[in-house]
């Protein structure tokens, strides 16, 4: 497993539009994934070590999130014949075992996930009401131990813009598994 950390993506960008399926070959447009608040997009899978912690912590935060009318979404880029443990029949089993409140979808060719510019299972942008990225980092201070985590980044990015407030000046990015990218673009 390599582990790798996310870029900085310019907060203030776009939210990049988009178009997948569901393991289940529903169709899922950016747009219509949105809250009233926002969207948070979580780039994840179901092999990664890292991804496998934290996915306790997307789910509850998630749901946190569909609180505030902020819309969210589980996006898996590691479609890739390496690791089957990706495959859409094993999200399919994932989104079962885990009761996963929200979208979890197939980003087979990769595309999105090069637009986003995400690096790493998970890799975490929070969009405003705008469609402005007004968050990319860490969900918290501890992806290994829940239960010595001291600071909650994600939670309070969203609870900072639906309130209006400035976000922290400095966000830590978040760390995990590379993307398995299938090709070099």
């Amino acid at each position: 497993m390599a582990l790798l950390e996310s870029i900085k993506v310019p907060l203030g960008s776009l939210l990049p539009a988009f178009e997948l399926k569901d393991p289940d070959g529903r169709c899922f447009k950016s747009e219509g994934l949105a809250g009233e608040r926002g969207l948070l997009v979580v780039f994840t899978c179901n092999h990664c070590p890292y991804a496998q912690a934290v996915w306790p912590r997307v789910i509850r935060l998630g749901e946190y999130a569909k609180g505030m009318r902020v819309g969210v979404v589980d996006i898996n880029p590691n479609i890739n014949p390496d690791y089957p443990d990706d495959s859409p029949e094993k999200m399919r089993a994932r989104i079962q075992e885990l009761a996963i409140p929200f979208p979890y979808l197939v980003d087979e060719g990769q595309l999105v996930a090069r637009t986003f510019k995400a690096q790493c299972t998970p890799d975490i942008f929070l969009y405003n009401n705008k469609r402005e990225l007004v968050y990319h980092g860490r969900i918290d201070d501890n992806w290994k131990d829940e239960s010595a985590v001291t600071r909650e980044d994600l939670k309070e990015a969203m609870n900072n813009m639906v309130s209006g407030l400035p976000q922290e000046k400095r966000q830590y990015p978040s760390m995990g598994c590379s993307i398995k990218w299938n090709s070099i673009a």
